[in-house]
């Protein structure tokens, strides 16, 4: 395999987490009567422009399908966040009624839907159905492709270029990432403004979040690797800001490589930070793998330990990095019997390669389990707000990224 940006040979291993299905491909009842592909899910890092990804195997066709399961809006949190953007970047870029917003990866609305109220001209870029259909009730124009070059300069022919185009965590799920960066642009006016979010290498790394990888995620970004990919396809970063969402993100503010904006000092002081940490060193990615599996040990001795002493256990959140982290310990339901998740697309289904049944959040106050699992850790205080009722009954809230937490 060659690097996906800079078509260099990889060979400098990051992270095995052997094989498992897509994390999003939630089954029915009758699917587990069936085979189920699964897939290697192996991540390496180029020695030459440091971007890390996984090896090719998942297509984006398979990976994002109409039956896709995840919904932002199903988080509280994160669409507050959303608002928070949305009100802030309409104010520094003093977006109207006579502006043009894009978001990439728009899935049910999230986001937009606050541009909408404020009267600003949107578009949605959404290639999966279930939640562009979410999106259409509430009023958003969406387009229903995956977005590259072509679809970028369609869009500018068409008279449709941007002032804003915005990408909240979908610039590391686009498998070539150079003809999405060259699509941004492509679709951006001259004086335009270009905003990503992404989860951020250095944290990824620092707080071993090993379950963020799987086949959805093709890319692992730091600002080095960002930076080396925008300047390629004619931009450049002036601008960024430290995010506590999904664990640490970078948001970047990009810009034609000709365009007036003066360069932060954020971003010199980011990128020399990553080089401090040794993110352009070789020695930064080997040692991770063995991080990764004690946190896989630590889960397996502690569900083991549950059912010898007769407690019993479920989990909060059926997440895609809650699926990486059951498929690489092997976790089954004879020792985790069900997940609960607010999303009602994913009630009745259950968890792809462990097989686990997912269950409306009642089913908690039922059983009244001694510890909850949370898998998606990065919103942990927000599902302990909304499950504190059972708290004071006794259930314990238990994480297990970056180590092994029972409070």
């Amino acid at each position: 395999m060659i690097c996906r940006h800079c078509q260099s040979p990889l060979d400098l291993d990051f992270l095995n987490l052997g094989h498992a299905p897509p994390s999003n491909a939630y089954l029915d009842s009758a699917a587990l009567n069936a085979p189920e592909k699964t897939y290697p899910l192996r991540v390496k890092v180029c020695r030459k422009c440091r971007l890390v990804q996984t090896e090719d195997y998942a297509g984006a066709k398979e990976l994002f399908s109409s039956e896709y399961a995840y919904f932002s809006s199903t988080s509280r949190g994160w669409l507050d966040h959303a608002k928070r953007f949305a009100t802030m970047i309409s104010e520094r870029l003093g977006l109207d009624g006579e502006s043009h917003v894009i978001e990439v990866a728009s899935n049910d609305g999230y986001m937009l839907r606050n541009f909408i109220a404020a009267g600003i001209p949107c578009l949605g870029i959404e290639p999966t159905d279930s939640t562009a259909e979410a999106a259409e009730s509430l009023g958003i124009p969406v387009l229903r492709e995956f977005f590259g070059e072509r679809v970028g300069r369609r869009l500018s022919e068409e008279g449709k270029a941007a002032d804003l185009v915005c990408g909240n965590n979908v610039y590391a799920h686009v498998p070539d990432i150079n003809d999405f960066t060259h699509g941004l642009a492509a679709v951006l006016k001259p004086g335009g403004v270009i905003t990503l979010e992404f989860p951020h290498l250095l944290c990824l790394v620092e707080h071993n979040q090993f379950d963020t990888i799987y086949h959805e995620h093709f890319s692992y970004l730091s600002l080095l690797a960002v930076s080396r990919i925008f300047e390629a396809a004619g931009l450049r970063i002036f601008d960024l800001e430290h995010l506590p969402t999904h664990g640490g993100s970078l948001r970047v503010y990009g810009c034609h490589a000709d365009a007036p904006f003066e360069a932060s000092s954020s971003v010199g002081i980011c990128l020399e930070a990553e080089r401090a940490a040794g993110l352009d060193t070789d020695d930064y990615y080997t040692a991770f793998q063995s991080r990764a599996e004690a946190v896989k040990n630590d889960l397996l001795r502690f569900l083991l330990k549950t059912d010898a002493d007769g407690k019993s256990v479920a989990a909060y959140g059926a997440a895609a990095k809650g699926n990486t982290l059951l498929n690489f310990a092997g976790v089954k339901p004879d020792l985790l019997p069900f997940v609960c998740d607010a999303a009602t697309a994913k009630q009745g289904k259950y968890m792809p390669g462990s097989h686990i049944p997912i269950l409306p959040p009642e089913a908690l106050d039922k059983r009244r389990p001694d510890y909850i699992l949370i898998l998606p850790w990065n919103i942990a205080e927000e599902v302990k707000m909304q499950l504190s009722h059972l708290a004071a009954k006794g259930s314990r809230f238990v994480t297990m990224v970056p180590e092994l937490k029972i409070a």
